[in-house]
């Protein structure tokens, strides 16, 4: 869909039109789908929060500018809910609670390191401070930059680029003794 197209349609549910909305919906639900599974680890949450996500933004369309891009919105409303839950709830996640992503992979032990590298990678970032596990999810899993971070989670950039050091940092010094293994 091309800006102009996205910004029509913005400006349409914006007035309340709600097949406008509804579009909107059925084009970014996957995209705010990932940030909440990424964030939350729980297929039955992302999807709950990807409905309270929308929920949300119909609240708020008639305070966004349609001359803005609606997905970094979207986006960052996503992530608001999600930390809410996280604060909330407090989970504690276990291996055991993530699920596995196979990745193809040429041999039977190809396989079997690939999909252990990533178990031990997703249960990490789960373990993280929820707003060092934003900066990670937004980062390297939706690819913003610095700037779009800070604009989504409405905090100093500096605060985004040290928490996303910090958040390597811990990832690192977790899985340093995993990998001399």
């Amino acid at each position: 869909m091309s800006s102009a197209e996205e910004r029509e349609l913005t400006r349409r549910a914006a007035h309340g039109d709600r097949a406008a909305f509804g579009e909107i919906v059925r084009r970014h639900q996957q995209a705010v789908f990932n940030v909440a599974y990424r964030l939350l680890g729980n297929r039955q949450d992302a999807e709950d929060a990807a409905q309270e996500t929308f929920l949300r933004a119909y609240q708020f369309f008639g305070r966004f500018n349609a001359d803005r891009p609606l997905a970094p919105w979207l986006k960052r409303v996503a992530v608001n809910v999600c930390l809410n839950r996280l604060e909330s709830l407090r989970p504690e996640l276990s291996l055991d609670q993530v699920p596995p992503r196979p990745e193809p992979a040429p041999g039977p032990e190809e396989y079997t390191l690939a999909r252990e590298v990533g178990e031990r990678l997703r249960a990490e970032i789960a373990r993280l401070p929820p707003r060092y596990r934003a900066v990670i999810e937004l980062r390297h899993f939706q690819d913003l930059s610095y700037e779009e971070i800070a604009a989504a989670l409405h905090r100093p950039l500096s605060d985004v680029k040290s928490d996303l050091f910090r958040a390597r940092k811990l990832l690192a010094d977790r899985l340093k003794d995993w990998r001399e293994q």
